[in-house]
């Protein structure tokens, strides 16, 4: 399964379980965003969950992905069902004031059983889409469904275009588009059971070709892409 060099270990990945695969990658690739998802189903129910196999794809057309993984016995979760009946699905960001209620949100409650009431949410219909947002979360995307790939029987891949976002007013300089994201104070999801802060937030900007040569003159340190 491993062997090992001076400095690493190497992992043959077809030569683990899935739950292994699966604990590789989240110790590795961290912090991830968090996309709390609401959805609704035809009867009008609301789901509220959150998932941390997500990430914004591309800017034109404005695409969004997150990855879905079916109960152990095979059934669909009810976001995906969601998704499937009605097209569309609303992601919500976690800050760090929303961490307890986006984890009361991961329980497995009934299906009858509401998240949001649980963990003492109000929500609002969106503008252009029927599912939901979190009336307290910063950001709110309203996506219409894609496309949805199967990775395998377990499960899917979602991607969802962006048709409409709502903004904290505190948060967004509605002429520049610029959101500050010390204000956002968003959470990003680590290993195990440990989620980030994203306080620690620094500026590096890119150099240019003339200015990287520059520093290499006076021995100023590089940065790597």
């Amino acid at each position: 399964m491993t062997s090992k060099s001076d400095t690493h270990y190497g992992i043959d990945f077809s030569q683990l379980t899935p739950h292994e695969c699966y604990k590789v990658l989240i110790g590795s690739i961290v912090p991830r965003p968090i996309a709390w998802i609401t959805t609704i189903d035809n009867s009008g129910r609301v789901n509220a969950a959150p998932f941390s196999f997500f990430n914004a794809l591309s800017a034109d057309p404005p695409l969004v992905g997150f990855g879905i993984q079916r109960k152990a016995d095979g059934v669909e979760k009810d976001t995906l069902r969601n998704i499937q009946e009605t097209g569309v699905f609303t992601i919500n960001i976690v800050n760090n004031s929303l961490v307890e209620a986006m984890s009361i949100c991961a329980i497995a409650f009934p299906e009858q059983d509401s998240e949001l009431v649980a963990a003492g949410l109000s929500s609002e219909n969106g503008i252009l889409v029927p599912s939901p947002r979190i009336l307290d979360a910063p950001v709110s995307l309203e996506c219409n469904k894609t496309m949805i790939i199967p990775t395998g029987p377990k499960g899917e891949i979602v991607l969802g275009e962006v048709v409409f976002a709502h903004i904290h007013q505190d948060l967004c300089d509605p002429e520049k588009l610029h959101i500050d994201q010390q204000l956002l104070d968003a959470v990003g999801r680590m290993g195990g059971q440990g989620y980030s802060l994203t306080r620690e937030y620094f500026d590096l900007s890119v150099k240019s070709v003339d200015e990287w040569a520059a520093s290499q003159d006076s021995g100023e340190r590089i940065w790597s892409k």
